[in-house]
């Protein structure tokens, strides 16, 4: 329903507001943070989703367009919470990208750090960002927090990230130990990943052997 609800958003304007549309989102896959700010001063709504329902700051991001992804998080009127389709929210992209200037202007302006369920720091630590994880985890990140398969941001970072990121989150008092829904621990998903190295290192550290051992 949400999405019929976009889409009825999108083709539902008059002709004048259909123009206004199409140059707002011109504008954004053009990287065009003046026309950005000229459309919504004459009264665009900067949360407006483009046809397959990704709101504007979320088409900026995809698009790579990061200058006008800071102006629209950095305008009164944007909901730097907004969600897209897939449930992510802007910060957890910026997070996952290494966007830091974005990520601080989306925390300034009142980002959720800790939503329920998958969390921007999930995303830094499987984007491989480590600005990001330290940035997240300065601000008040649970370093243990829960995605909905029992999965944490430690997990995340033994299956994809570099070493860095996964010494950053121990220091930071993750729990090595924990395991998610399936039994796996973050020794485990790092053999998973064909990272022997890591899944040892993370096994000595929680006492063990990882899973199969």
């Amino acid at each position: 329903m949400k999405y019929i609800a976009y889409l009825a958003f999108a083709f539902g304007f008059s002709s004048v507001l259909a123009g206004s549309y199409e140059d707002f989102f011109r504008a954004v896959h053009g990287n065009d943070p003046a026309a950005v700010k000229a459309l919504v001063a004459r009264g665009f709504d900067p949360n407006a989703p483009d046809p397959r329902g990704q709101p504007a700051l979320m088409r900026a991001l995809d698009a790579g367009a990061d200058e006008v992804a800071l102006t629209l998080a950095r305008l009164p009127g944007t909901d730097v919470n907004v969600q897209n389709p897939a449930g992510e929210t802007p910060l957890m992209k910026a997070a996952m990208k290494g966007n830091i200037a974005l990520c601080e202007a989306l925390i300034e302006r009142g980002a959720d750090i800790n939503r329920p369920g998958w969390t921007p720091l999930h995303y830094a630590a499987a984007g491989d960002s480590l600005p990001a994880l330290r940035l997240l985890i300065t601000e008040g990140a649970a370093v243990d927090a829960r995605a909905p398969n029992g999965r944490t941001p430690l997990m995340m970072a033994a299956l994809y990230a570099d070493e860095s990121l996964v010494e950053a989150l121990l220091a930071a008092g993750a729990d090595v130990r924990a395991r998610e829904k399936d039994g796996a621990a973050a020794a485990d998903l790092a053999g998973v990943g064909g990272r022997e190295w890591l899944a040892e290192k993370l096994a000595e550290r929680a006492g063990g052997t990882p899973a199969g051992r």
